[in-house]
């Protein structure tokens, strides 16, 4: 058998998505997820350009032959736009075999490791009134693990505050569910370093004191902290117990981590903008982190993702998979057959997509009681209605960037 027909669709229900179909001589259909948010396009052109040609006529089988072909034989390699690209092939050949099995992925993964997945959600608001309503709205729709977020005082407009202001035309779409903005140029927001590191501590006691031990919290700091003011951050929020203190520094730099280990016993989450084994391989080694937090659709798919998470199990550091709204329902039901499978699972990260994505991706996971499972249909257990798919072509969207009060532009 062969890949007779590889289709690269964008399709922008609720926001951007790009989705690699490849259909066999059989007429066996896979799906794969190459979104990278604000920068669609650029993956969109590599795989038509690039990757669609050479897959024509070859052996769909061939799973790891076709990610070794894609990622040396290109000779430039990593990158998120050539990793996206790959993840997308490597994830759809997964859902073809999982069909041409009748068996789910997790399945031929090695089976289940557990019975579901434990994911958070992100609750977040500009005061505590807000971010105490929010966190009780997730606990109302099952969330047993919340990430929290909170406005900063003397802070228009920071990451993650759902009511912060918003240029999306549909005003209906949550900010920290889609701060990609329509538009064409990116929305700039402030920032403020000294505040949010005094503001943080008081949020976390109240949100404790409020709502008691058991919960697990998490908090994204999102990269714009330097090594000894992440390392202040988290042992200022040691006493509150937090399941995972996310990004605390820019990713690139890894020697940073030293620092902050040496000062707090907060739990680590890094790796969202990694997107290979190798941007790993030293905080790894050197256990500077507790939780991997690739996504599959960034970091070549369910082949090597599983590979990083293999490597990171023998230094008892586990996965919290990426899973924003721009990680598509293809990506985010790769995330789940791997996290099922894999020993070291640690947390999924689950943002609802909105009504019209459901429409666009059919779907075959269930989502009870703060635990996420992937469903037994084969394969992947997505399906893309093309029809409805077409109803909605791309939108222009950038991220936002962040400045300080003086102009100097900063990490967001």
């Amino acid at each position: 058998m062969a890949i007779t027909r590889a289709e690269v669709i964008v399709t922008s229900p609720d926001r951007n998505f790009v989705t690699l179909k490849l259909t066999t001589a059989d007429g066996v259909t896979g799906l794969g997820d190459a979104t990278l948010n604000g920068r669609e396009s650029a993956v969109v052109a590599y795989l038509r350009d690039h990757v669609v040609p050479l897959l024509i006529d070859r052996d769909e089988s061939r799973i790891e032959d076709t990610w070794q072909f894609l990622y040396r034989g290109a000779y430039w390699r990593r990158g998120p736009v050539t990793m996206a690209a790959i993840a997308a092939v490597d994830t759809a050949l997964w859902d073809i075999k999982g069909k041409v099995a009748g068996l789910p992925v997790y399945q031929l993964l090695g089976g289940a490791s557990r019975e579901g997945l434990l994911a958070y959600g992100h609750a977040s608001g500009r005061s505590l009134e807000e971010l105490f309503d929010s966190i009780r709205d997730h606990q109302e729709q099952g969330y047993r693990a919340i990430r929290v977020q909170t406005g900063v005082p003397g802070l228009k407009s920071i990451y993650g505050i759902a009511s912060n202001e918003t240029r999306h035309a549909d005003k209906s779409v949550r900010y920290d569910h889609e701060p990609a903005q329509p538009g064409s140029l990116p929305a700039e927001e402030d920032w403020d370093t000294r505040s949010y590191l005094r503001h943080v501590p008081a949020v976390f006691e109240a949100v404790r004191n409020e709502f008691g031990p058991e919960p697990p919290l998490l908090h994204d700091a999102h990269h714009r902290l330097t090594p000894i003011e992440a390392a202040r951050l988290g042992r200022s929020l040691e006493p509150y117990d937090l399941f995972w203190l996310e990004d605390v520094t820019p990713a690139e730099n890894q020697e940073a981590l030293r620092l902050v280990r040496r000062h707090t016993t907060t739990p680590l989450a890094i790796g969202e903008v990694f997107n290979s084994v190798w941007d790993y391989q030293h905080i790894i080694r050197e256990q500077l982190i507790d939780y991997v937090r690739s996504a599959v659709t960034h970091t070549g798919g369910i082949s090597h993702l599983k590979k990083v998470l293999e490597y990171a199990a023998q230094y008892q550091i586990k996965s919290g998979m990426h899973g924003p709204t721009d990680v598509s329902p293809v990506g985010m039901a790769a995330a789940m057959h791997l996290g099922l499978s894999v020993h070291n699972f640690g947390i999924q990260e689950y943002m609802k997509h909105g009504a019209r994505t459901d429409q666009v991706f059919r779907q075959s996971f269930s989502w009870r009681g703060g635990y996420l499972h992937p469903g037994d249909e084969p394969g992947l257990g997505v399906d893309l209605d093309t029809d409805e798919a077409g109803r909605y072509p791309y939108v222009q969207a950038y991220l936002p960037y962040n400045r300080l009060a003086d102009g100097t532009l900063h990490d967001w």
